[in-house]
């Protein structure tokens, strides 16, 4: 069997489904939510810095989009290496936790235990940004809006627990 190395120039296909993973995980999501925007999270007492309901799902899609591109930056430098196995596993840990956090606070309503999973999400989201570091630059400083924006929901998750305690 040959080994196909890793190639620098563009590939459609990879990144395509780089993007289809990445936004599926998003729209899958969005399944838990949608439902109790307009029900559950609408009882909810919120901080003066929520931002308006559509403003979520623009900036959702924004960050998959450049999650998707990070992963396929990475992808592209692909060896067999420890290395490049354990920015994998975390890279899949952070679309899990990512996905788990939509379903722990909008389905089964637990703002605290929402909390505790964007918090681990957050630490997992500086990992990955480290470990793609060692790929791609590029890859890493993609990954910045993504852990702003947690970093963001994570304020807010914890100003809905401490209002709604």
């Amino acid at each position: 069997m040959v080994e196909e190395k890793p190639s620098g120039k563009f590939q459609f296909i990879p990144l395509l489904i780089s993007l289809i993973i990445t936004l599926a995980i998003g729209f899958t999501a969005s399944f838990f939510t949608r439902p109790e925007i307009e029900g559950w999270y609408q009882t909810l007492k919120k901080p003066t810095f929520t931002p308006p309901n559509f403003v979520f799902p623009i900036a959702w899609t924004l960050l998959y989009i450049l999650i998707a591109i990070a992963a396929y930056l990475v992808w592209k430098k692909r060896d067999r290496s420890v290395t490049y196995k354990t920015a994998t596993v975390i890279y899949t840990l952070q679309l899990l936790f990512n996905f788990s956090w939509s379903i722990v606070f909008f389905e089964f309503h637990q703002i605290l235990g929402g909390l505790l999973v964007i918090i681990a999400l957050l630490v997992i989201i500086i990992l990955n940004i480290s470990w793609f570091n060692r790929f791609s630059k590029p890859a890493a400083y993609l990954l910045i809006p993504y852990f702003l924006w947690v970093s963001f929901a994570t304020l807010l998750n914890l100003s809905i627990y401490i209002f709604n305690k």
